[in-house]
């Protein structure tokens, strides 16, 4: 029996097949008598009940102490807003301005104000659900819409119980601060890629992460199709072991699209991740923290130093239509770049998907101009002017600040957010700020227009300033070239990205497909997008995949008063255009999907 052993499953993009292996596993787990426990931290997207479907027991309200007003002792001096760094507060005149969906209730404001005026109340930011599928213990979590800002608070809170035996935790999508936040205590990390090139782009930036947090990962290679010999190539130069293949069968896609675990439906199948526990099994003793090692600085070396302005710009005159998903995975990006090649010569480009961009491998954008992007500060503590006294750990609400062995304090910097109160509170000045590259932004040609478009480093913070950093870049290159319209491939989910990426647009396509995990997504991303009063369509990709879920889309899409438009079937030309570097209709214009795709683009212009 085992003690106790956590195993993080990640991937570099949604869509590559996360949730199938960790829920899987627990199934796997647990029919070999072990004691398992599934928590999902997938908090936008929490899709694993879909498919253990556990016997709900109770839930809770997660709630955080906001600022929500000030009293009469308020005498408009103005210290919470200096010392916000989220943009939450506000002086206007004589009154001060709370934005409850922009703090991180780091309690900075409440700590500084120099007569205790301002007045912090409790308030709902997701939920916690917890119950049992058989013998596993299930726990997840549920961000309420436009919760962005709280993502890692609502992670923490999924992850605190007490654990023992086999604890599977099913990591957000990418390599930014909430995945990292979940994977950072595992003592095995699991990264799930498909051999595609946009899989392979994702997988090394998920590798980069791990590298920087001292995790050496086991791999899961998805998806496998004859021929696939990059990933092997990779993993084998980096010494990475692949301890499990999956094929790409669509047998596996169908099981899937109807919620049921693919080990419990066959012989095939239940082998195939019994070998993967065992595996698990065998590695875990080997597996040993390495040193953490640092990428933001060699991944930004002969990048041109700009300083960037996060300023609220004008709406540019060009029509904005965005393309989005409430899970990665289901052809947004493709779409999106079909949608390029259509409008050709009459539209700008961006790819705000910043956490993990892949339209660079479709449009091979030349590069014109770069510059670093910077997405918030860090703290850190001068030793030497250190004297123990525990203040910062005390008012730290992100668990970032701990006890060394020679009595002083260190901030560790991943799970910093940069809010500062330790600064503000420290009454020997031994804490300062640093300001963090991020990231870095690009201005480019491609075949079909100008392009916007980044790169956000590993455990990157503030991903949302950085689209809304290539927002402003790519409405000022449609105005340099006249564009008719910005193309925006967004991120999936319903986080801080998604958010930036729906200010100011004029349309929204939201892509889904025929799956359970598909349409409870879908409704997500509906409820963000009728949060934000937009006006929205949606598309059913792969929409042959299971016939039978069409109709659970359509009347969700027609409860959010929102049109359908239409149907893709599924078409192995996507997949080879991909890999070919070419949108569809490029590659294969007389394709049924590329019919499709163009079908769209028309009612959508």
């Amino acid at each position: 029996m085992i003690k106790k052993l956590n195993i993080a499953v990640a991937s570099g993009k949604g869509g590559t097949g996360k949730t199938l292996v960790s829920t899987n596993l627990a199934y796997i787990f647990e029919s070999m008598k072990e004691k398992t426990t599934y928590l999902d931290c997938d908090v936008e997207a929490p899709d694993g009940h879909l498919f253990l479907k556990p016997e709900i027991y109770g839930d809770e309200e997660i709630l955080v102490s906001t600022p929500a007003e000030v009293d009469e002792k308020c005498t408009l001096c103005g210290r919470c807003e200096e010392v916000c760094r989220s943009n939450a507060v506000i002086k206007m005149g004589e009154k001060i301005l709370f934005f409850p969906e922009l703090c991180n209730s780091c309690g900075a404001c409440s700590l500084v104000c120099p007569t205790g005026a301002i007045v912090e109340k409790k308030r709902s930011v997701g939920k916690l659900k917890w119950g049992k599928s058989s013998q596993i213990n299930c726990r997840w979590g549920l961000i309420n819409t436009g919760e962005g800002a709280i993502t890692v608070r609502v992670i923490n809170k999924v992850k605190s119980v007490p654990r023992e035996g086999v604890t599977l935790l099913d990591s957000p999508p990418g390599a930014a601060c909430p995945t990292a936040e979940a994977i950072k205590d595992a003592d095995i990390t699991l990264l799930v890629t498909d051999p595609t090139p946009f899989g392979m782009h994702d997988f090394k930036l998920t590798v980069d992460l791990c590298s920087l947090m001292g995790i050496k990962p086991l791999v899961i290679a998805n998806r496998l199709y004859p021929g696939a010999k990059e990933l092997e190539e990779y993993c084998s130069k980096h010494n990475l072991k692949i301890i499990g293949r999956i094929p790409d069968e669509r047998e596996i896609a169908r099981i899937y699209s109807e919620g049921k675990l693919i080990a419990s439906e066959t012989e095939k199948y239940n082998k195939l991740f019994t070998d993967i526990a065992q595996n698990i099994i065998e590695e875990a003793p080997k597996v040993v923290r390495q040193m953490p090692q640092s990428f933001s600085v060699q991944e930004l070396k002969g990048e041109k130093e700009k300083p960037v302005s996060h300023a609220v710009h004008s709406a540019p005159s060009a029509r904005q239509i965005l393309v989005i998903s409430g899970k990665g995975g289901t052809g947004k990006t493709s779409i999106a770049a079909a949608f390029s090649f259509y409008s050709r010569g009459e539209a700008a480009i961006a790819d705000c998907d910043v956490d993990a961009a892949d339209l660079h491998f479709i449009l091979k954008p030349d590069i014109k101009d770069s510059g670093y992007f910077i997405g918030g500060e860090k703290m850190e503590i001068e030793t030497g002017k250190c004297t123990g006294c525990g203040r910062c750990e005390e008012i730290c609400k992100f668990d970032a600040v701990s006890h060394e062995s020679d009595g002083k304090y260190k901030i560790n910097e991943l799970a910093c957010e940069g809010c500062g109160a330790c600064l503000e509170v420290c009454p020997f000045q031994a804490i300062s700020s640093k300001e963090v590259r991020s990231g870095i932004w690009f201005n480019s040609s491609t075949r079909f227009g100008p392009m916007a478009h980044a790169k956000l480093s590993p455990a990157g913070e503030n991903s949302g300033k950085l689209v809304t950093l290539i927002k402003k870049k790519a409405g000022e290159l449609a105005a340099d070239d006249n564009a008719l319209r910005i193309i925006y491939d967004g991120s999936p989910g319903i986080g801080c990205p998604v958010i930036a990426s729906l200010t100011g647009v004029d349309y929204v396509l939201i892509v889904t497909e025929p799956t359970v995990a598909g349409i409870h997504d879908l409704e997500r991303v509906l409820d963000l997008v009728k949060h934000f009063k937009l006006k929205a369509g949606v598309v059913v990709n792969k929409s042959d995949l299971n016939p039978t879920q069409i109709s659970g889309i359509f009347k969700l899409t027609e409860k959010y008063g929102q049109d359908i438009l239409g149907e893709i079937p599924y078409d192995r030309n996507i997949t080879e255009a991909q890999i070919e570097g070419l949108t569809l209709p490029e590659y294969a214009p007389k394709s049924p999907a590329a019919k499709k795709m163009a079908e769209l683009w028309d009612k959508i212009k």
